[in-house]
């Protein structure tokens, strides 16, 4: 298996996929809204029949962060895809998941050899359940993010209101995800008392209004909570797991709506930044103990994250670091999915062998 991994500044798609030969899954990520719809069509044109799903978003390739232009990452020998869509995810997600159930039993692999990347444009924790029955029944994991403005494509079609997927067999060896965390959690725990899940807004902590809980102990006025979640956002417990919730904007009457759903009884705890670095380069050795032989990196990346580590000055650092791994391209997403979890400020990512 191979990674192909193609830029264009310009957002010139035969510049991008110049030298992609016999691709067997393209992902396409076009920044321009305005240009999306006819790239994907471009795309099916120069490939026809390839599978391949694609979105609007920023996004990265090798060490170069790409704010404007196109980004075409393939999927080349050695792989076994099907991609496809899931639609109406807003209302009712499980209406073509016969259709998604059958083109994972189409691909046929397992937790060691198989992937399902996702873009979705809305609703992401329904999207990711409903897609979680079918995959829980071969262990397959999953890795994926939330697109910019609304839009996904699949085969050639864009999509409002969607969920498009790339199901994925390597067979010339393994496939893992992983999701990193730059913050590690405080002794400040909380129970959420009351919140509204459908509109993503978190009302109370242990009874008190949300916002007076965080100004208390983030030391911070309730306009400074906005740009504070880059520092202190919430971790939010599944298991051991931490599942981190940014945090949005003002919703009144001491409220705080988030990036992703809070649900009463959730478990909050608050985070702090940790030690970047460190944290980035505990990631690659655990990847390389893993991994023999990494054939490609596929990942999603928070904005926040891109964001915190241009204000550290640590993005070419961090691409640098990744990179020592091997081919490696992704998104920079509005939110993050890995396996049944929709979270944000996170890394996930897929490797494969």
């Amino acid at each position: 298996m191979e990674q192909f991994i193609g830029i264009s500044r310009n957002c010139d798609l035969k510049e991008a996929v110049r030298g992609l030969r016999a691709p067997n899954l393209i992902i396409l990520c076009v920044s321009e809204k305005e240009l999306f719809q006819s790239k994907v069509e471009e795309l099916e044109q120069l490939y026809p029949g390839v599978p391949s799903i694609g979105c609007v978003g920023q996004s990265y390739g090798g060490t170069q962060a790409l704010e404007k232009g196109i980004l075409v990452t393939a999927f080349c020998g050695g792989i076994t895809a099907v991609a496809n869509v899931l639609t109406d995810v807003s209302k009712m997600p499980v209406r073509r998941i016969h259709q998604f159930e059958q083109d994972v039993n189409q691909v046929g692999g397992n937790s060691e050899n198989t992937v399902c990347i996702d873009f979705c444009s809305s609703n992401d924790e329904c999207v990711l359940i409903t897609m979680e029955t079918v995959l829980r029944k071969r262990n397959i994991s999953l890795t994926g993010g939330t697109a910019w403005e609304g839009l996904v494509s699949a085969n050639g079609r864009v999509y409002l209101d969607a969920c498009a997927y790339g199901i994925v067999k390597n067979h010339s060896g393994k496939v893992k995800v992983y999701k990193e965390n730059l913050y590690v959690k405080t002794d400040k725990k909380y129970i959420v008392t009351k919140a509204i899940p459908e509109k993503n807004v978190i009302c109370e902590l242990n009874g008190e209004p949300f916002q007076r809980v965080y100004t208390r102990e983030c030391n911070v006025t309730p306009d400074q909570i906005g740009k504070q979640t880059f520092v202190n956002p919430l971790g939010r417990m599944i298991g051991n797991e931490t599942y981190i919730v940014s945090l949005k904007e003002d919703a009144g009457n001491q409220a705080y709506s988030c990036y992703r759903k809070v649900y009463p009884k959730d478990v909050i705890y608050f985070l702090e930044t940790g030690d970047i670095d460190q944290i980035v380069k505990g990631t690659v050795a655990e990847i390389r103990k893993d991994f023999k032989r990494v054939s490609g990196i596929f990942s999603i990346n928070c904005l926040f994250r891109y964001l915190l580590f241009q204000q550290n000055h640590y993005t070419g650092q961090y691409f640098e670091q990744i990179g020592k791994l091997g081919s490696h391209a992704g998104l920079i997403g509005l939110g993050e999915h890995y396996n049944g979890q929709h979270t944000n400020q996170t890394f996930s990512c897929v490797v494969l062998e």
